[in-house]
């Protein structure tokens, strides 16, 4: 596995996240494993990964009306995938400076080091920059996100969240961002994603005619989505005048989008093809 191949258990978090949750919740272990075959992963390795998403409290385990065995998404994750839906999906177009910042300040008592750790983790994987130890910033509209997460975490008595309407001195304040948060990771990222994702882009575009075929479409559109779902995340969309020339994540949100308007509906049809399964809107529709 390239360290850009998604592990399995991605993979099954980007199927639960992106269509289970949209039929019901729920999904026969023999349903998974055929979807996670088309997208090259075997059935041992589905099992392991579940057993691992099960441990962790993401799925549970529950007997399906004649189905067999399946898995159910937590009522505990309903809130994580609907905080990730906002990040993923929203536009994020670069922030205005006039907007201002949040600023985390946290101070974790050295017995409890582990809780600083995962502040520190948590608050990256956020978006903020790094400013001092024990400072992390980010722009305004990271706030309600940083809120439910420390309060989903039980992290919220070590932090004090504060507004800042803009920054008063001393370095530029460009100058600062650069140190803060890491651009060229970032960027990294966003160059991987695009090289992969344009030459698909490209040639489904140049059919147009032609709608994807739906086991297609899915074969595509869960590994793109499980690649693009993390960069969100490193990137809380930082105005742009303070980020680098040629900020390559422009390029990369537009292949997204594209891969995003093209794939997502077939690769619906084609899970509900092969679970039985049906999302409350169609439900609805074949209702007399």
């Amino acid at each position: 596995m390239t360290e850009s191949t998604p592990r399995p258990s991605s993979l099954i978090h980007t199927v639960y996240g992106e269509f289970v949750r949209r039929l019901g919740g729920w999904i026969s272990i023999a349903d998974l494993i055929a979807l996670m075959a088309e997208l090259d992963v075997d059935a041992p390795a589905v099992r392991s990964a579940i057993s691992r998403l099960k441990k962790a409290g993401t799925l549970l385990q529950e007997r399906g009306d004649g189905s067999g065995t399946g898995y159910r998404l937590s009522p505990a994750m309903g809130p994580v995938f609907e905080e990730g839906d906002r990040r993923i999906f929203r536009s994020l177009e670069p922030a205005e400076l006039s907007d201002g910042w949040v600023v985390a300040v946290f101070s974790v008592p050295e017995s409890e080091r582990a809780h600083r750790h995962t502040l520190r983790s948590r608050l990256s994987w956020l978006g903020f920059g790094n400013a001092a130890p024990g400072v992390w910033l980010a722009p305004a509209r990271v706030l309600p996100d940083a809120r439910r997460l420390l309060e989903r975490l039980g992290l919220d008595a070590y932090v004090h969240l504060f507004l800042s309407a803009e920054y008063a001195g001393f370095t530029d304040l460009r100058t600062a961002v650069a140190a803060w948060w890491d651009f060229p990771a970032i960027e990294g990222q966003y160059a991987e994603f695009t090289d992969t994702w344009r030459p698909v882009l490209t040639a489904r575009r140049s059919n147009p005619d032609s709608g994807p075929d739906p086991a297609e479409a899915f074969r595509d559109y869960v590994p793109m989505l499980t690649q693009w779902r993390r960069l969100p995340y490193l990137d809380p969309g930082l105005p742009a005048p303070l980020l680098p020339p040629d900020w390559n994540a422009v390029a990369a949100r537009a292949v997204f989008t594209g891969l995003h308007t093209l794939l997502a509906g077939p690769s619906l049809r084609h899970v509900e093809e092969v679970t039985g399964l049906v999302t409350a809107a169609a439900h609805h529709r074949q209702e007399p």
